[in-house]
């Protein structure tokens, strides 16, 4: 079974960047997905059932804080783990994250060997 990483960001240069900071998990079989709005992430994570998601907060049609609700409290997913990856650092934001069941609050600017670690870590493919 390969895994999935979705990754969730209105902003190209970011899904990109995020990208490119976990391409080499491709050589271990992951499938990277990308979405620049909530409403897709929603519907990705519904059909593809990623292991992992890094979610960016503020997006057009639904905001990550609303997809996070969703995944978590509505569908129950609980095996999809759910990286916030945004600007709003603020305390309030970060409690709003784990009130919605967000499984870490990363703000921007992020090291890409970061957030390569916390993948591998998450997907079992740390050495």
């Amino acid at each position: 079974m390969t895994s999935k990483i979705l990754i969730v960001d209105d902003e190209p240069y970011i899904r990109a960047l995020i990208g490119q900071s976990l391409e080499d998990l491709e050589d271990e079989g992951v499938t990277l997905l990308m979405a620049d709005n909530g409403m897709d992430a929603v519907n990705i994570i519904k059909a593809e059932r990623p292991a992992m998601v890094f979610l960016d907060v503020m997006m057009p049609q639904m905001n990550g804080f609303e997809v996070c609700n969703i995944i978590k409290n509505e569908l129950h997913m609980d095996d999809v783990y759910i990286v916030f990856l945004t600007a709003k650092g603020q305390e309030f934001d970060r409690r709003k994250g784990e009130q919605v069941g967000a499984n870490v609050y990363l703000t921007k600017p992020f090291d890409p060997d970061d957030l390569l670690a916390r993948a591998k870590r998450v997907l079992g493919l740390d050495d």
